[in-house]
Protein backbone atom coordinates (compact mmCIF):
# COMPACT_ATOMS: atom_id res chain seq x y z
CA UNK A 1 0.00 0.00 0.00
CA UNK A 2 2.90 2.56 0.95
CA UNK A 3 4.67 1.19 -2.39
CA UNK A 4 1.73 2.46 -4.75
CA UNK A 5 0.98 5.33 -2.70
CA UNK A 6 4.67 6.11 -3.12
CA UNK A 7 4.43 5.64 -7.08
CA UNK A 8 1.80 7.79 -7.02
CA UNK A 9 3.24 10.88 -5.54
CA UNK A 10 6.50 10.61 -7.21
CA UNK A 11 4.62 10.45 -10.78
CA UNK A 12 2.59 13.53 -9.68
CA UNK A 13 6.26 15.14 -8.88
CA UNK A 14 7.36 14.35 -12.01
CA UNK A 15 4.48 15.34 -14.10
CA UNK A 16 4.78 19.23 -12.07
CA UNK A 17 8.26 19.42 -12.37
CA UNK A 18 7.83 18.55 -16.20
CA UNK A 19 5.27 21.12 -16.21
CA UNK A 20 7.37 23.93 -14.84
CA UNK A 21 10.62 22.95 -16.63
CA UNK A 22 8.26 23.12 -20.20
CA UNK A 23 7.03 26.85 -19.07
CA UNK A 24 10.46 28.11 -18.34
CA UNK A 25 11.83 28.28 -21.49
CA UNK A 26 11.95 31.28 -23.27
CA UNK A 27 9.60 31.88 -26.21
CA UNK A 28 10.91 34.90 -28.44
CA UNK A 29 8.84 37.04 -29.91
CA UNK A 30 7.13 35.85 -33.56
CA UNK A 31 8.85 37.27 -36.93
CA UNK A 32 6.33 39.36 -38.73
CA UNK A 33 5.95 38.18 -42.43
CA UNK A 34 5.44 41.12 -45.36
CA UNK A 35 2.38 40.18 -47.33
CA UNK A 36 3.17 38.52 -50.81
CA UNK A 37 2.71 40.33 -53.95
CA UNK A 38 0.81 38.47 -56.48
CA UNK A 39 0.58 39.17 -59.78
CA UNK A 40 -2.56 40.54 -61.79
CA UNK A 41 -2.31 38.24 -64.59
CA UNK A 42 -1.86 34.81 -63.65
CA UNK A 43 -2.86 35.54 -59.09
CA UNK A 44 0.26 33.69 -58.61
CA UNK A 45 3.12 34.89 -55.93
CA UNK A 46 5.66 37.12 -57.52
CA UNK A 47 9.49 37.15 -56.60
CA UNK A 48 10.60 40.59 -56.27
CA UNK A 49 14.03 40.72 -58.45
CA UNK A 50 16.06 43.92 -57.07
CA UNK A 51 15.99 44.70 -53.66
CA UNK A 52 15.91 48.78 -53.33
CA UNK A 53 18.04 50.42 -49.88
CA UNK A 54 15.69 52.67 -48.07
CA UNK A 55 17.51 56.28 -47.24
CA UNK A 56 18.12 57.10 -43.74
CA UNK A 57 15.52 58.93 -41.92
CA UNK A 58 15.99 62.82 -42.08
CA UNK A 59 16.74 64.57 -38.99
CA UNK A 60 13.96 66.93 -37.84
CA UNK A 61 14.82 70.49 -38.82
CA UNK A 62 11.56 72.20 -37.20
CA UNK A 63 11.11 72.42 -33.36
CA UNK A 64 8.05 70.54 -32.38
CA UNK A 65 5.79 72.88 -30.00
CA UNK A 66 4.71 71.77 -26.79
CA UNK A 67 1.41 71.99 -25.42
CA UNK A 68 2.09 74.66 -23.31
CA UNK A 69 3.40 76.85 -26.04
CA UNK A 70 0.01 75.97 -28.31
CA UNK A 71 -1.81 77.13 -25.44
CA UNK A 72 -0.17 80.14 -24.82
CA UNK A 73 -0.55 81.12 -28.54
CA UNK A 74 -4.61 80.29 -29.02
CA UNK A 75 -4.69 82.07 -25.73
CA UNK A 76 -2.89 85.64 -27.68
Amino acid sequence: MADLIGNIVKDVVEGVLKEILKKSTRKGTTRRRKRQARSATTGRYVRKTTKRVKAPARKQVSRRRTAAKRSRQRSR
